[in-house]
């Protein structure tokens, strides 16, 4: 994807920030591991889900569960979901591989599968398998958003949109929605629409770090430090806000005055989560 921003950051990275989508509407098992809802898909995963080693031991439970039978579909999903969320993401597309053989008509999993796959940079192929992840004429918004994400990091900014306008229709106001929407204003230089649909993503109640995260990186573009703190101090405290506004500062400075940027300046932690899951 060219990422060429009017700062100048690297392309790649905010590319890779992008990627929430993968998280949002396909790692919805971050926050909420049961985000595919059904019967068959179990909701057992640690309440927070925020930390490796939960995510390792949730990994370990379901990788035996998997291994004594590969393909089924609940132990696949949940494997998978927990692989991804570990950066595993290799394993994670193999995992939904299997059990797309095993059910190469079943909605679920090829919804899974087409975002491991996106979340692997297999972008043609997650394309693919994400148009059929839902009937035409019931199409499932959290896929939606995916295909949008999938779209951007191909370089349809227009089409991504288009993904993003029809998941808001069906679910109007969603944060990551509106999250990967503000992210595809960003990466064609439009920062005061891209704020703007941030601030209206950020105040969901689904919003999360990784929504704010976003906006203060996009104010941090445009030069309103301060108010990227205000921010970031919602999911941190003020010393923490101010080194990651600082980061990013440094990394806008490096670009722009011909330096190497990212090389030179610590990456923001915040924003690391983000471009990884």
């Amino acid at each position: 994807m060219s990422l060429a921003l009017v700062t100048g950051l690297l392309p790649g990275w905010l590319g890779r920030i992008a990627l929430i989508a993968l998280a949002a509407a396909g790692l919805a098992g971050c926050a909420e591991i049961g985000g595919l809802g059904g019967p068959t898909v179990q909701s057992a995963a640690p309440a927070a889900a925020s930390g490796d080693e939960q995510w390792r031991a949730y990994a370990a439970d379901w990788g035996k569960r998997y291994d004594q039978n590969p393909g089924e579909k609940t132990a696949s999903i949940n494997y998978a979901r927990a692989l991804r969320a570990l950066n595993r993401f290799d394993e994670a597309a193999a995992v939904m591989r299997a059990a797309a053989v095993q059910a190469p008509q079943d909605y679920e999993v090829l919804g899974e599968y087409g975002k491991a796959l996106a979340d692997n940079g297999q972008l043609a192929q997650a394309k693919d398998v994400l148009t059929r992840a839902y009937p035409d004429d019931r199409p499932d918004p959290t896929i939606l958003t995916v295909q949008g994400a999938v779209e951007d990091e191909l370089g349809d900014h227009e089409g991504a949109r288009k993904f993003y306008a029809e998941a808001l229709k069906i679910t109007p106001g969603d944060a990551f929605a509106l999250n990967n929407l503000g992210l595809s204003y960003a990466l064609t230089k439009d920062l005061s629409q891209a704020e703007s649909t941030l601030r209206q993503a950020s105040a969901g109640p689904r919003a999360d770090a990784r929504v704010r995260n976003n906006l203060a990186l996009v104010l941090s573009l445009e030069g309103k430090y301060a108010q990227a703190e205000d921010v970031s101090r919602q999911d941190m405290s003020a010393d923490a806000a101010r080194a990651n506004v600082q980061a990013i500062r440094q990394m806008i400075a490096g670009r722009s005055g011909g330096g190497h940027g990212l090389a030179s300046a610590r990456r923001p932690p915040s924003l690391t989560a983000i471009a990884s899951q």
